[in-house]
Parts: structure tokens; C-alpha cells; sequence
């Protein structure tokens, strides 16, 4: 797949925002207040603000390298062009998991949703109980995945021409809600009382960035990122897109926040012994029928399918592009990245990532809030390779045009790696272990593949010159991606022995493991750095790696960008 500026499908600027902007506005918003409150009290609007600032640091260093590197599914390949093809299939394997796993949380949004219809068979599908997807409720949610997934399998013009007019619709919808709610009594009250404007704790804040969708809520850049190599000038776009999206996304969680907190009845949040006991299946929904806003209640009906058909088009094609690379480096089957002739989709590379959601939907995905904290634990560890690729691009490739250079990146890149790994902490154990396993699953398959495809013995050729053994050649393809092998153990460790504040054992005492986490994180960045410089130096990045090459970047004349082939 080409994208050189003839043939690329040229989405424009205001396509671009729209899809960050429909992205960003999924499901998020429709429960994310509502945990994140049950979790953080009032200070759950802190937790919003966290997030942003952590997710526009993330997105403005993936802009650097995702300008000068305009590629389709980008975030899936800035390990291999820094580190080659080990790191690179690991941190690719580690973006595709959490974008595909986006997929089917939509669909269970929509479902959740549904519990607020008068129909009893609607009511039905989630257990009140549990307030986990009954049968029937994974059932309708299958459904909505694959009506979801549909949208997207015949063109990216559809595409951008459906996701615009969906972002339109939907952008109106939580306005609205959170107009009529302030509207119909305001309890300022409500901001202090039951313990106070943090009843439980600073630490129960920094969970709610990552647990209760926060994270996952403004993940939606992903999509300007992974998308932006289509746009007319992916330089001036990207950039654009992001910070266009992620501040009007700040401003209006804020407001379905403050919303949601000040419109909650005094006497239920006194019933209910605070703000933990407040849970609601469709938190806005069930919120305006207490109010009896009945209109409401019927426009957050058709929003809770709006919102998240909105987003999965953005999602279904991002992912799609993330199987295509990783098919294009050769670790998953080449027939993956195959393109329809006709109407442009990777249509084996979208049905994938449908059986991969129907995979997840029918073990962990039993309710929005299980799925949303195991989801945005793995969107941090796929956040981990942004910053320390603008730091390897920048020692090895200094006069590289970039579009967009990020100001000041020698102290904001190990500062936003130090972000990411204290938020993939705050995730929680056993949250942590789990997405550390199901990235460190794809070391054995990246073993498998080196050596099938013959990297292996290639590296192990240039090493018997040099007195090497057998094994030499996996130890040199290995060396770039230890950093991010031990990284994972060590904060999975530290996850399970720490406060039992973020879900661990208290065995290292609360505090002192935030601070572990904070100090180790900048040896992580250096050594990740160092490891890529390496990388390049010994040509594991370029046409010596294996079965991907990496041409040098030219520059068109249509706008001095450099371009890669995919």
C-alpha cells in the first residue's frame, strides 16, 4: 500500500478533527463520569484534567514522528523504524491489542444503555446484581459489533463521509444532556459533602485516570495518529487534529463531570453512604429519569448507539491498519495486509480483528467498566514507544524533516515516559499483570517468526565472523527490545508487592512504590533510548533487519515531507 501524495486518499483537515473528535467521543463519556465519580468523589474532575495532560504529552510526541513518518497504522511501526523488527512486533502486537479491543467495549456501551428502555426484555440484559451483560446482553452486544464493524467494510471514503455527519449528531447530544441537567437543579452541595471534595483519597484519583475510562476516553487521538498519513499535508494536520480534538474533548467531559456531580439528589447520594455507592447501569440515563427529564432520557438512548458507531468507524479502520503493518513487517501472515482492489479496505485484516472481539466479548467483556480498566492499562504500555522514538530519531537522524518538532523534547520525553509508567501503576493490580502478559505472549510468537523468516540466521552469520555461537544472531535481534521485557516484569512486580491503594499486596509500603515507579521509569527511558541508537547503528532498523525495509524518507514537492512505503 502506497501512500506516496499521488495515491494517498486524502482526507482533509477538518475530516481529520472530525475523526479525532468522534473517536475521542465514544463511550467514554456516556459512563466515564459516573465511574470515575464512584471511584473519586468530586475530584474526579482532577482526574479528567490528568488525563489530558498526560494523553496531550503522549499525543504531541507521536505528532513528531507521526509527521515525519506519515503512515497509515503509524503507531504500529515507530518500535520497528527505532528499534527493528523485535521491539518493533512487540510494541506493535502491544498498539493492535488495545486498538482492536475498542471495538467490542463500544458495542457493550450501547447494550448497557439499553437497560434504560421500558421494555423488559431491555432491562434484562444486564444483571442488577452483578450489573455485569447477561446472556441475552452478550448476546445484543455481538450483534452490535458486527452491525458496527460492517460500517467500515467498503470503503475510507465511507468512512470519513459517515463519521462526519456521526460526529455532528453526536457532538450536540452530551451538550444538550449536560444543559438540561444543570437546568433542573444544581447541588453545589453535592461537591463537599459525603467526605469532602476528595472523600477518598489523592490515590483514588490517579485510579480513576486509568480505570474508570479517563484514559480510555481520550484515546481517540490514536485515530488522528494512525489515520494521519491519509490527510492532504499529514505535517500541518496532525498536530492541528490533535490539539483540536483533545482541548474541545477536555471541555466537555469536564462539563458531563460537573454535571453529572452537582445533578445527583442530595437525599439518594445520602442513602446510597457517598459516592461509592452510587452505580448506575446507564449513569446519564438512569440520572435523568430520577430528574424526570423524559426527553432526556430518549436523546441519551439514541446517543448511547450514536457515540459508539461513531467511534468504532474510526476503530475498525485503525486497527485494521495496525494488522496490515505487522503484516507488512512479516510476524503476522502476509495475506492479512492483502487490500480489496475495488474499494481500498484490508478486508482479512478487518476480519481478524472481528474475531478478536468476539473472542474478548465472550471471556472478559461482561460489562463496560471490567473491560475499560484492563483496555486502557493496555493503551498505556502502547503510549511507552512515542516518546523514546522522537529520543532515538533525534540522536540518529537530526537533519530528518519534521513537520512538527516538539519543544523542549530532551526534558518532556522521559518526563512523559515517567508519566506513562506511573499511569500504567495506577491501573491497578491485577489490571497490570494481566496486560503484561498478554504483551509479553508475543516475545515467543516474535522468536518463532525471526527465526522462520531467517533474521536469525542472518545475524547469526555476521556474528560466527566475529567468534559468535549459534545463538548470537537472537540475542542481537533481542538486544533493543530487553529494556521493554524487564520493564514490564519490573512495574507488574511492583504492581502486585505495592499499596493496596492501586490493588496490591502492601507489602512495599504506599508511597515508597509511586516513588519506585517515578525513579525507575528515567532508566527505562535512557536504556530504550540507548538500545535504538544501538538498533540503528547495527543496521537492525534498515534493509539488514530481515524481511521489512525501511527506505530512507525523501521529500515530496507537494509539501517537504518525508513519505514511507507500506
Amino acid at each position: 500500500m502506497d501512500m506516496s501524495a499521488g495515491e494517498r486518499k486524502g482526507l482533509s483537515l477538518f475530516a481529520l478533527i472530525m475523526i479525532g473528535i468522534g473517536s475521542i467521543f465514544g463511550s467514554g463519556w456516556l459512563f466515564g463520569a459516573g465511574a470515575a465519580a464512584q471511584v473519586a468523589g468530586p475530584a474526579a474532575l482532577v482526574a479528567w484534567v490528568i488525563g489530558a495532560v498526560f494523553i496531550g504529552m503522549i499525543a504531541m510526541s507521536y505528532a513528531e514522528v507521526g509527521s515525519a513518518y506519515p503512515i497509515p497504522g503509524g503507531m504500529a511501526r515507530y518500535g520497528h523504524l527505532s528499534h527493528g523488527p523485535a521491539l518493533g512486533f512487540l510494541t506493535g502486537w502491544a498498539v493492535w491489542i488495545a486498538v482492536a479491543s475498542l471495538i467490542p467495549i463500544e458495542s457493550i456501551a450501547a447494550t448497557q444503555y439499553m437497560t434504560s428502555w421500558g421494555f423488559e426484555w431491555a432491562k434484562g440484559l444486564v444483571d442488577p446484581d452483578t450489573h455485569q451483560l447477561t446472556l441475552s446482553g452478550i448476546c445484543t452486544a455481538l450483534a452490535l459489533t458486527v452491525a458496527l464493524w460492517l460500517t467500515c467494510f467498503w470503503s475510507v471514503q465511507l468512512l470519513a463521509r459517515a463519521n462526519t455527519v456521526l460526529t455532528l449528531v453526536k457532538f450536540a447530544i452530551p451538550v444538550l444532556a449536560v444543559l438540561a441537567l444543570i437546568g433542573s437543579g444544581f447541588h453545589t452541595s453535592n461537591f463537599t459533602s459525603q467526605g469532602g471534595f476528595a472523600p477518598y483519597g489523592w490515590p483514588a484519583v490517579l485510579t480513576a485516570v486509568t480505570t474508570c475510562g479517563v484514559i480510555f476516553a481520550f484515546n481517540g487521538f490514536q485515530a488522528v495518529v494512525n489515520l494521519g498519513g491519509a490527510a492532504k499535508n499529514p505535517g500541518r494536520a496532525i498536530p492541528i487534529a490533535l490539539v483540536g480534538a483533545l482541548t474541545l474533548g477536555l471541555v466537555i467531559y469536564l462539563a458531563l463531570q460537573t454535571a453529572y456531580l452537582g445533578s445527583v439528589p442530595p437525599e439518594q447520594l445520602q442513602r446510597a453512604g457517598g459516592w461509592q455507592g452510587v452505580n448506575l447501569n446507564s449513569p446519564f440515563a438512569d440520572l435523568a429519569k430520577l430528574l424526570m427529564l423524559h426527553w432526556v432520557v430518549t436523546l441519551l438512548q439514541f446517543g448511547a448507539f450514536i457515540s459508539p458507531a461513531g467511534s468504532n468507524i474510526a476503530n475498525v479502520a485503525s486497527a485494521a491498519y495496525m494488522v496490515t503493518n505487522l503484516a507488512e513487517t512479516g510476524f503476522f501472515p502476509r495475506k492479512l495486509a492483502a487490500v480489496h482492489p475495488r474499494y481500498g479496505t484490508a478486508r482479512p485484516a478487518m476480519w481478524l480483528n472481528l474475531g478478536f472481539s468476539v473472542l474478548l466479548l465472550l471471556t472478559v467483556g461482561r460489562s463496560w467498566q471490567a473491560l475499560a480498566g484492563v483496555v486502557s492499562a493496555a493503551m498505556v504500555i502502547s503510549y511507552l514507544i512515542g516518546p523514546i522514538a522522537v529520543g532515538v530519531l533525534r540522536r540518529t537522524q537530526p537533519d530528518l524533516p519534521r513537520p512538527f518538532r516538539l519543544p523542549a523534547a530532551g526534558f518532556l520525553c522521559p518526563l512523559t515516559f515517567t508519566f506513562a509508567a506511573c499511569a500504567l501503576y495506577w491501573s491497578k493490580w491485577p489490571n497490570t499483570g494481566k496486560v503484561a502478559v498478554l504483551t509479553l505472549v508475543s516475545v515467543p510468537i516474535a522468536v518463532l517468526v525471526l527465526r522462520r523468516k531467517g533474521d536469525v540466521e542472518r545475524g547469526r552469520e555476521a556474528s560466527t565472523k566475529g567468534g559468535g555461537g549459534r545463538g548470537t544472531g537472537l540475542v542481537r535481534q533481542f538486544a533493543p527490545a530487553w529494556w521493554m521485557i524487564v520493564f514490564l516484569v519490573w512495574t507488574a512486580a511492583l504492581s502486585a508487592l505495592g499499596s493496596p491503594d492501586f490493588g496490591g499486596h502492601g507489602i512495599i509500603p504506599g508511597g515508597l512504590d509511586i516513588a519506585l515507579v517515578a525513579l525507575s521509569a528515567p532508566a527505562f527511558y535512557f536504556w530504550a533510548v540507548r538500545a535504538g541508537v544501538d538498533a540503528r547503528r547495527a543496521g537492525l532498523t534498515g534493509s539488514h533487519s530481515g524481511s521489512v525495509s525501511v527506505p530512507k524518507p525523501t521529500v515530496t514537492p507537494e509539501d517537504e515531507r518525508p513519505m514511507v512505503s507500506v
